[in-house]
């Protein structure tokens, strides 16, 4: 997973221009090298550089070319890591973790409660493998991975999945629950594997991070959902927790 600091990094050595935070948010976004469940990431990249360059000065990666506008710092020198700031860099790396960790649990008990509900039972695995919710019906398995996004100031819900994980787990019996979160209502889009493995190959679904994961963005247009652009619709996926007993035959 790349942080905020490595992907402005990315993105303005892609740009060779000084950026607004909005626009490096946005672009890190939207290729897939940022992993975040904030609804807010552009105030958190500000926020991580600003800190960079309060903390490091001159030994900054990043320089300040107007306010909000950040560059390359092409002049960068060798400093020492005080103690000042590895606490400042951790303090920030703690937010991120901390937020990204209430929001995914959250989104498990969610989907666990859902399939309660609807007979199933299912429970929350204890140690994370790549399943994140097992559960039983008519004596039949199915497991569960969970992944959850607040809707960003981008109107995007942005998702990750570990290619490892899923090149294991791709099975008729794996489903990936996408919950999407806009205040305080909640979504779900439900896919089977074979469905997550169909968008990859055409590409609505990408790898990110040296080809150790996928990245997709979730949209809402015209009352409609689609998975990266309009070319894939996934309205028919949206809140049909049916599929699940259609799957096994129910």
């Amino acid at each position: 997973m790349n942080t905020f600091k490595q992907s402005a990094i990315e993105i303005l050595r892609k740009a060779k221009t000084p950026l607004h935070y909005n626009e490096i948010t946005k672009q890190a976004l939207e290729s897939g090298i940022l992993e975040t469940e904030g609804a807010n990431p552009e105030r958190t990249m500000n926020a991580v550089i600003t800190v960079d360059i309060n903390t490091k000065a001159e030994g900054s990666d990043f320089v300040r070319a107007e306010r909000g506008v950040f560059a390359l710092n092409q002049n960068k020198k060798e400093i020492k890591q005080t103690p000042k700031i590895i606490e400042a860099e951790k303090e920030e790396e703690e937010k991120i973790v901390i937020e990204g960790g209430y929001i995914g649990k959250g989104g498990e008990h969610l989907v666990c409660s859902e399939l309660l509900f609807r007979g199933f039972n299912a429970s929350i695995m204890s140690v994370d493998v790549g399943v994140d919710i097992s559960a039983i019906k008519d004596n039949k398995f199915f497991g569960i991975q969970v992944k959850t996004a607040r809707k960003n100031s981008f109107d995007t819900y942005p998702f990750h999945i570990r290619k490892k994980s899923f090149d294991r787990f791709n099975q008729g019996n794996i489903f990936y629950i996408l919950v999407l979160r806009d205040g305080l209502k909640n979504s779900f889009l439900i896919l089977p594997s074979n469905e997550v493995e169909k968008k990859i190959k055409e590409n609505a679904i990408f790898t990110v991070n040296n080809n150790t994961g996928y990245a997709l963005n979730v949209k809402f247009r015209d009352q409609k959902i689609y998975l990266g652009n309009t070319d894939h619709e996934m309205s028919y996926f949206l809140d049909y927790w049916n599929l699940i007993k259609e799957q096994f035959g129910n």
